[in-house]
Formats: C-alpha cells, sequence, structure tokens
C-alpha cells in the first residue's frame, strides 16, 4: 500500500519527552478521508498512554484522539464528506462493523475490539495506529464526524473524548427536564458533564471538596454546589438525585455519594479505570433503595454525532487554554497538576 509522509510529535519511550518525528499515514482507499489537522485536544489518556502508565502502550506513541481539521482528500466511493468539509475523529477509527454492538451503533463496545486512534492495531499498514498530534489523519469515513461550523473550533476538538463521555451516560440515563444530575469532579470530564446536563435541561449540582471551585462552577451552568467533606451538606440532599456522573481520575470512596442517590438512582464512573483496593464499596444502599453503580465509556459515532449536532443548536463548546505542539511536554506536568481550565488543545498549525 502506498503511504505519504507526515510530520508528527510523539514518544520514543516510557521516560522520553515528546519530540517532532516522522509518521507514514496510508494513502486513501475507496472509502478514506484524508484530513489536514488544524486542532488537536490534549487528553490524560495521551500522557498514560506516552508513559506506559497503564501498560501495553507501543511505541513510538503518537497520542492524540480528539482531532478537528478539514478534509483535502476522498476516496472513490466516499459519499458522506467532500473536500473542504469540517470533518472530526475522536477516540476510534475502526471497529469490526459485524458483531451485535457495531450492528446496534455501539462500536465502542465492539465485541471483537475497536481500534483506537492511537496505539491500535493498524489493518492497513500493520503495526499500530497513530493519533492527532501530526499534520494529517486517513480515516474510514464511518469514523469520521460533521462538525458544525458555527462553533470555535479548537474549543470543539475536547468534545471528541471528554464531552462525549459525559454525554453518552447523561443520554442512556435520560437526562433531562426534571432529573437531578450532581458530577463529582470538576475538571476536562467534570465541566463538560455540567454543560452537557444544563443543556439537556437536568437540574444540576457540583459535589467538590473544596468551596474554591464554586464560582467556577456555577459560572458554567451548574445550579448548586455541595461540599462533599461537609457532612452537613451531605445530609442535606441524601436521596437527592437521580444520576451522578463521577469523573474522578483516581481511587476513591463513592460510598458518601451512594447516599444521594434518589430511589433508582446510578452513580456512573466515567473517570476511574480500575480496581477499589483500599475502599470497600457497601450494598447496603444499593440493596435497600435499589441504587446502582454503573461504568461508562465513550459513545458510539452516531451518538458522537448526535453529541456535536446538539452542541451545534445549544452552542456548548469545552473551555480551553491553546498551546503550540512544542509545549506538550509542559502542558503534562502542568495537567498532573490539573493546572488547566479545563482542557489542552494544540494548535496544529505550530507543527
Amino acid at each position: 500500500m502506498s503511504t505519504i509522509t507526515v510530520k508528527a510529535y510523539g514518544a520514543e519511550s516510557t521516560t522520553a519527552d515528546l519530540k517532532e518525528m516522522n509518521i507514514e499515514r496510508r494513502e486513501v482507499t475507496s472509502k478514506d478521508v484524508e484530513i489536514e489537522i488544524l486542532y488537536c485536544g490534549v487528553c490524560h489518556s495521551d500522557l498514560h498512554t506516552a508513559r506506559n502508565d497503564w501498560g501495553g502502550s507501543l511505541y513510538p506513541v503518537v497520542p492524540g484522539h480528539e482531532i478537528v481539521g478539514r478534509i483535502t482528500k476522498t476516496g472513490s466511493e466516499v459519499s458522506k464528506f467532500k473536500v473542504g468539509d469540517l470533518a472530526a475523529v475522536g477516540c476510534m477509527v475502526d471497529s469490526c462493523g459485524h458483531c451485535d454492538s457495531c450492528k446496534h451503533d455501539l462500536e465502542q463496545y465492539c465485541q471483537n475490539g475497536f481500534t483506537g486512534t492511537y496505539n491500535g492495531k493498524d489493518k492497513h499498514l500493520g503495526g499500530h495506529t497513530f493519533g492527532g498530534y501530526s499534520q494529517k489523519v486517513v480515516v474510514d469515513e464511518h469514523f469520521v464526524l460533521s462538525v458544525p461550523e458555527n462553533l470555535d473550533l479548537a474549543a470543539v476538538a475536547p468534545l471528541l473524548c471528554a464531552g462525549i463521555t459525559t454525554w453518552s451516560p447523561l443520554r442512556h440515563w435520560n437526562a433531562g427536564p426534571g432529573s437531578k444530575v450532581a458530577v463529582v469532579g470538576l475538571g476536562g470530564l467534570g465541566h463538560m458533564a455540567i454543560k452537557l446536563a444544563k443543556g439537556l435541561g437536568a437540574e444540576v449540582t457540583l459535589f467538590s471538596r473544596t468551596p474554591g471551585k464554586t464560582d467556577d462552577a456555577k459560572q458554567l451552568g451548574a445550579d448548586h454546589v455541595v461540599i462533599s467533606t461537609d457532612d452537613l451538606q451531605m445530609d442535606a440532599v441524601k436521596g437527592k438525585f437521580d444520576l451522578i456522573i463521577d469523573t474522578v481520575p483516581y481511587e476513591h470512596d463513592i460510598n458518601p455519594y451512594m447516599q444521594t442517590l434518589s430511589l433508582n438512582g446510578t452513580l456512573v464512573l466515567v473517570g476511574f479505570v480500575g480496581e477499589f483496593q483500599e475502599t470497600e464499596v457497601s450494598t447496603r444502599p444499593m440493596i435497600f433503595q435499589r441504587r446502582s453503580v454503573a461504568g461508562s465509556l465513550i459513545g458510539g459515532i452516531a451518538e458522537t454525532q448526535e453529541l456535536l449536532d446538539f452542541c451545534g443548536k445549544h452552542n456548548i463548546v469545552s473551555d480551553i487554554e491553546l498551546i503550540k505542539m512544542q509545549d506538550i511536554n509542559n502542558a503534562y506536568e502542568r495537567m498532573l497538576k490539573s493546572d488547566v481550565k479545563y482542557r489542552f488543545v494544540i494548535d496544529m498549525q505550530s507543527l
């Protein structure tokens, strides 16, 4: 298969800083589109993969799965897009297409495993896939999304991961007018959960450990802020919430939040991936009030397009800090300190 060489930024090993390198992209096949990448969001997953925090990283790693750009070439059988269209790519670039999950537009739960935008198996070129910290990307049109023209393109990028990760559980558990939604954690995921839940018409509350985030939360659309370390405030919201979106990315005690769920309420974990080793989760509040603890990944392609269309209609985007590609290593260090409101986005013209 013929290829093109493009500039990218990636890591050669677990301990190496990201640096400029060349990678190969395939020439478009009949169903592919080629996208010039204009902006790429920076996700915690990028850092974890670059540093092999989760194991299994394949080097060189070129991260980036919050991609927004413009189509520069299309294959002969492409029907959804044309050259010049705005386009986006999220966390997936392929799946089997024939399992029950894929047939029901749930490619993120592909029973044969979806192909990640980076660090996935590249069935075209062999080896592994490279992400959006690069000049161009070539993707099957099924995994390419349309971007509303009215939105700030740089601020759209985090919708492809942080946005859809919170949108999917909000939609699955029917958040909307009359429902009470709480969000745990005000970071990249949490700030999108607040905006989207409010956009859907829910009454929205932020759980925060300290009062310092109250003003920010209310500017983002939260109706209330509850300090989770204040026993009186937690007692006042017992049995209140239909849905809690828990975005905290590390092990933490979810038992206090369980007490605030209503009958049939659900707490959905979207931030922490792993085992609760230090904290035992009590089944008592689940059994006696039919409450649930669940997990949720990203959304499928159709659901992600629904999100983008919704954001276009309601003018919802992420709060971002735009950086140059050359500043990515510093951005990673700042991200570890939560020193960003609320998502870094790379201006790929700097590459």
